[in-house]
């Protein structure tokens, strides 16, 4: 019983209490005071047409005192009773009329879609790659509130308890593709455990916080367990450490000896402030660059004049010897001799991976948390600037921000800039919304976990396509694209229409990576495609 329902017990119950008492007071009243007695239906009559204001009628007119005293309470209660009725049920019974009804289980016959429980913004990517392909899916969501604004925008949800049996049957468990768990590491396991109770063909992919728990959750039965936060923290140490060093840190393999690879421009390189065409970089023999992350904005290609300010991540494509070279060009001068001081703020899972890969190429770093643990060097908030004071951010080269808010992320980003204009800021983003704004806050490098967790789950649950850039700010796809087939890649118009690059395509067992307007695509190729995750998403829409 909801909330609008026990309201209205309780008030229907006072009015009959009411009624009745003042009916039986009246009956009493006539007979003793007024000489004039009536039945209980008088009487009750009398009730009902001074509660509902219509009038005494034959009835009006009294001579004794109590019977005036009793006619005007009688008046003030009846009119109180309905002043009451208008907050209490009239107006709940009409919000409840014409307010978002949310279904309790799919309508449209869902099947072989992607159940996911429950909504987190990290289910955006994932949500975005389904729909480019045409895969259904659904929302299994709990909390009434939040499915109901689900639903007002446009999301395919229904209002049911996902660790509950009639809640994964209202989603129809049974005909689904697959099963995604991604509320918490407990949550997570309860939900494989009634999934598999259900339906043990259902393919379920359970995503979790703490890598040490994958195995409870393959124990109860996930055919995938994902942990997709030591890969992100894997991925913002590798940033740091490329930077003084000659690893190209994040690079995706697509053939022997050809790779693509993300290269940001830090402070102080002998390419910052420089337009494209001055740099130089295009006329370096064997390599290209398809695009460029300019203030958190992709461009491809990028246009000759643009400045390639500190910060800008570019894209590369090439043999690894020449991409090596150019980014010894994207580094700073200060960075090829000196490791400099990293401060990690943040000690969590992606903070504690971050210090692990810092250990391994033994580059020196200094933790805030605000919390005290094991290797938490300075206890204090990251946006006071007397904590990065203690910190040591006066002498720190770089800092990464491993904070899970992404408002005191993007606070502390300022701080930090605002205390040091030179040093180089990798930062973690929870939502991939948060992205641009932590741009825009002076941040140098920024990766979303939820981009991370959506890319994976999308590569394990969608078999047709293999995601082999999970860790990096670009997507690249190996895909097939039968709307390609018989089509050259200049006539095709790949890269304006959809915002991508075909940088390679494997072909009988070969990947060829010199590809002109001229190439066409045949049948059973597979192209392997690089741009932002909405643009190749959307090559999956035109082409796929």
């Amino acid at each position: 019983m909801n909330t609008w329902q026990r309201r209205s017990v309780i008030y229907t119950g006072v009015l009959a209490l009411s009624m009745y008492a003042f009916t039986v007071v009246y009956q009493y009243g006539m007979a003793t005071f007024e000489g004039d007695p009536k039945t209980f239906l008088e009487s009750f009559q009398f009730v009902v047409e001074t509660f509902t204001t219509t009038g005494y009628g034959s009835q009006a007119g009294w001579d004794a005192a109590a019977m005036l005293v009793l006619v005007i309470v009688m008046d003030i209660t009846g009119t109180v009773m309905i002043f009451l009725a208008l907050p209490v049920v009239a107006f709940p019974a009409f919000e409840e009329a014409l307010s978002t009804t949310v279904p309790t289980a799919v309508q449209n016959g869902h099947e072989d879609h992607v159940i996911v429980a429950t909504y987190t913004p990290r289910v955006e990517t994932l949500i975005g790659e389904l729909d480019s392909r045409g895969v259904d899916w659904v929302i299994v969501e709990p909390d009434r509130d939040r499915a109901t604004d689900l639903y007002e925008e446009g999301y395919d949800v229904i209002h049911s308890d996902p660790d509950s049996a009639d809640g994964l049957r209202a989603a129809n468990l049974s005909a689904a593709h697959a099963l995604v768990a991604d509320v918490s590491d407990q949550v997570d396991a309860s939900i494989v455990l009634t999934a598999k109770e259900i339906d043990e063909s259902v393919r379920i992919v359970s995503v979790v916080e703490e890598p040490d728990r994958s195995r409870y959750h393959e124990l109860a039965g996930a055919d995938a367990v994902l942990s997709p936060r030591p890969l992100l923290g894997e991925s913002l140490a590798r940033k740091v450490s490329a930077s003084v060093s000659t690893d190209l840190g994040s690079k995706v393999e697509v053939g022997e000896d050809f790779d693509i690879v993300e290269l940001p421009v830090h402070r102080g390189a002998e390419v910052a402030g420089r337009t494209l065409a001055e740099s130089g970089l295009r006329e370096q023999a064997g390599v290209n660059v398809i695009g460029a992350w300019f203030d958190g904005e992709f461009e491809s290609p990028p246009p000759p004049d643009s400045v390639i300010e500190p910060g800008t991540v570019l894209l590369m494509t090439g043999r690894d010897d020449r991409l090596a070279a150019l980014a010894d060009r994207t580094r700073s001068e200060v960075r090829r001799h000196t490791s400099g001081e990293t401060v990690v703020v943040g000690h969590g899972e992606v903070g504690q991976t971050v210090t692990e890969i810092l250990d391994d190429v033994d580059l020196p770093y200094t933790v805030v948390d605000k919390e005290d643990g094991p290797g938490v060097d300075v206890v204090g908030d990251a946006t006071d600037p007397a904590v990065l004071e203690r910190a040591g951010l006066r002498d720190a080269r770089s800092v990464i921000l491993a904070i899970p808010d992404d408002t005191a992320a993007e606070f502390a980003t300022l701080v930090v800039r605002d205390e040091s204009g030179q040093v180089e800021i990798v930062a973690r983003a929870e939502e991939a919304e948060a992205v641009q704004k932590m741009y825009r806050a002076g941040a140098d490098y920024v990766l979303a976990l939820g981009t991370v967790t959506g890319r994976m789950v999308a590569s394990a649950v969608l078999e047709e396509e293999d995601v082999i850039s999970l860790d990096t700010q670009v997507e690249v796809v190996r895909t097939r694209a039968p709307g390609l087939v018989g089509t050259s890649l200049g006539d095709a118009d790949v890269r304006a229409r959809t915002g991508v690059t075909v940088v390679a395509v494997e072909r009988d067992g070969e990947v060829v990576t010199d590809l002109g307007p001229d190439f066409r695509a045949q049948s059973g190729d597979e192209l392997i495609v690089a741009g932002p995750d909405e643009a190749t998403n959307r090559f999956t829409e035109v082409f796929g």
